[in-house]
């Protein structure tokens, strides 16, 4: 199969989010089954100059967007099996960050033109066109038309994947036909109406040959008005073609025998003098007190209310009197500020006990998924999250909320029959947060043999891609 898979970011290029990550992970997956996957995205100035070195011009031609004719010039990059395409337009796409600018709307369009003329100037013809949340929501409502005047999407089917309903891209109605391109009867007939105004995510789930979500419990949880954010009716009305397919993760990666950057590496089988040197780095990098013994309880997050924050905030001094020695806590990331002051002052309060990373750091945060104990994810809404995977490939115990992809990774531990990966509780409510907090930390404290067991059904759990890429195959197979 030839299959085209469109995406505002991938990484390693491009990173705001767990999407680079798909980006960059599915698409190898599916080409080690033996797939032609091409990956086509803008050419950000973010993109760095060691990755453009490898570039090549293929050639230049106009999008038509509107009433407009807008350049379009397109860069190639072999990486890891796969073909990537770069869009190149500095009016659109030479800024200083990827989203949050008055023009989204019609950066996203043009791109999205991009996307659909593309193959048709390479003469390359897909089977599949796989598009990605709101900034490739228009590729499958422009391939309706197109398909019809490109030759070689005349066979094309689309797939668009949901990676967080809660950004739809929403604009009002008059971007229609001046930015976007297209007539009235989008509108008129319900394909892009939202309350007077125009979704384009919407528009991609009315016109998409198949949608899915990036887990089985997210498929349904956006069946309801809490999680779907107003298209819980759109989304019932097409359950038809909505499946949920978990993500996986870069296994290679986040490895804890081969990363580089660690105090140590270990393995599955004999983790605990390798955890234990990476929790002394750990402990001194962030100033917390270096104790072997003390659970070290961690959150590397976005620090913003949909995470569950509040319930950290709440309940801090609960959590932070958990156990007959009490616990250690780190947080890295940032967000809104009445977390990042709450985590301030906890620090103040804890010293050596609470360490307030409001930063963002990959090699602290890989020292993180490595040397705690306990990874802590409250979150209200969670589509998939990828930290519960790597924390437990560092043998780090995830306690989590059940929601979305957190309740499909995390099984809860059974302490009758030794089984489970981790600790969860199914309310939004700080009492039962604290309740398997406690659990989590008296097991770690009381029975090592049983933490033990936690750890390696963690460490050995099938989290990679491949799995998720022949669900995947097997869809783009029955379209």
């Amino acid at each position: 199969m030839k299959i085209l898979f469109a995406t505002s970011e991938a990484a390693p290029f491009i990173k705001t989010g767990g999407l680079a990550d798909v980006a960059g992970s599915l698409p190898q997956a599916l080409a080690a089954e033996g797939h032609e996957v091409k990956v086509i995205l803008p050419l950000y100035e973010g993109i760095g100059e060691d990755w453009r070195a490898k570039m090549t011009f293929l050639k230049y031609f106009n999008v038509t967007l509107a009433w407009r004719q807008v350049y379009c010039g397109l860069f190639e990059l072999e990486h890891q099996g796969v073909t990537f395409w770069f869009v190149d337009n500095e009016y659109y796409f030479k800024r200083w960050q990827l989203y949050g600018h008055f023009d989204d709307c019609e950066r996203f369009a043009y791109f999205s033109r991009a996307v659909i003329e593309t193959p048709g100037q390479l003469d390359w013809a897909p089977d599949i066109i796989h598009c990605n949340d709101w900034q490739t929501a228009l590729v499958p409502v422009y391939l309706l038309e197109e398909k019809y005047r490109i030759p070689q999407l005349a066979g094309a089917r689309s797939v668009y994947t949901i990676h967080n309903i809660e950004y739809q891209g929403r604009y009002g109605d008059q971007v229609l036909q001046d930015v976007i391109g297209l007539d009235r009867s989008y509108f008129n007939e319900g394909m892009l109406a939202y309350h007077r105004d125009v979704n384009l995510m919407k528009g991609a789930i009315m016109s998409s040959n198949f949608v899915t979500t990036v887990s089985p419990t997210y498929a349904q949880e956006l069946r309801t008005p809490f999680y779907a954010h107003g298209l819980d009716g759109v989304i019932n009305q097409q359950s038809g073609k909505l499946e949920g397919i978990l993500n996986g993760i870069d296994v290679a990666l986040y490895d804890p025998v081969k990363m580089e950057g660690l105090a140590a590496n270990f393995t599955a089988k004999a983790p605990v003098k390798g955890k234990a040197a990476c929790k002394a780095a750990l402990q001194k990098a962030v100033g917390l007190q270096e104790d072997p013994d003390v659970p070290l309880i961690a959150c590397v997050s976005r620090l913003v209310g949909h995470k569950g924050f509040s319930l950290v905030t709440d309940a801090l001094h609960e959590i932070m009197g958990l156990g007959t020695k009490g616990v250690q806590m780190v947080v890295l990331g940032t967000g809104d500020w009445q977390y990042e002051e709450a985590f301030r002052h906890a620090q103040s309060q804890y010293p050596g006990r609470f360490s307030a990373q409001l930063t963002y750091s990959a090699p602290l945060s890989n020292m993180i998924y490595a040397g705690a104990d306990i990874f802590l994810m409250p979150s209200v809404s969670e589509p998939c999250g990828l930290s519960q995977m790597i924390a437990m490939r560092f043998g780090t115990i995830p306690v989590v909320r059940e929601t979305g992809g957190l309740k499909d990774s995390v099984t809860p531990y059974n302490k009758f029959e030794g089984t489970g990966r981790g600790f969860t509780f199914t309310n939004i409510n700080a009492g039962d947060m604290i309740w398997v907090l406690r659990e989590a930390v008296d097991l770690y404290n009381t029975d090592k043999k049983a933490w033990r067991g936690l750890q390696k059904e963690g460490m050995t759990a099938d989290f990679s891609w491949k799995n998720s890429a022949r669900q995947y195959l097997d869809i783009y197979q029955r379209l």
